[in-house]
């Protein structure tokens, strides 16, 4: 377990490294929000977290089943791991972040899939923020 690293892992470098050169900035463990993102773009606010499959359970009821050697100690941490992000998703979606998790294979396997997905949310919340402000514009000359 001392071996296992939580902050630059391979997949996280990957996606940075590929953020970065789409010309999007980000603070990496970004340690003043819940859970500490990997990845926060703080212009937009969006959280991305790129979780390792057996750590954080990625199809769980079958992999569950697989798992033999000290189950009793296994199963209830990556269960307590599961509970634990969807709470971080709910605090941070309260605090108005996106959340964004990204599995570890996805990452390693569909990288340019996981920029887009990132792009067009940063899209959806640049047109949201225009349209605002278009409202807010309309009102005032309205008023005027």
């Amino acid at each position: 377990m001392s071996r296992i690293k939580s902050k630059n892992t391979k997949i996280e470098i990957l996606l940075r490294k590929t953020l970065w050169h789409k010309g999007i900035r980000y603070r990496k463990n970004y340690k003043l929000l819940p859970g500490v993102p990997d990845i926060a773009i703080t212009k937009y606010n969006i959280a991305i977290f790129c979780d390792g499959e057996f750590w954080h359970g990625k199809d769980w009821n079958a992999k569950r089943e697989h798992i033999f050697s000290n189950r009793e100690y296994w199963i209830p941490k990556i269960e307590r791991n599961m509970r634990r992000d969807d709470e971080i998703n709910n605090q941070l979606e309260r605090l108005g972040w996106v959340v964004i998790r990204f599995w570890g294979k996805d990452i390693e396997k569909n990288l340019n899939s996981c920029v887009e997905a990132v792009e067009e949310i940063i899209f959806d919340i640049k047109l949201n923020h225009y349209k605002n402000i278009d409202i807010v514009s309309n009102e005032f000359n309205s008023i005027l």
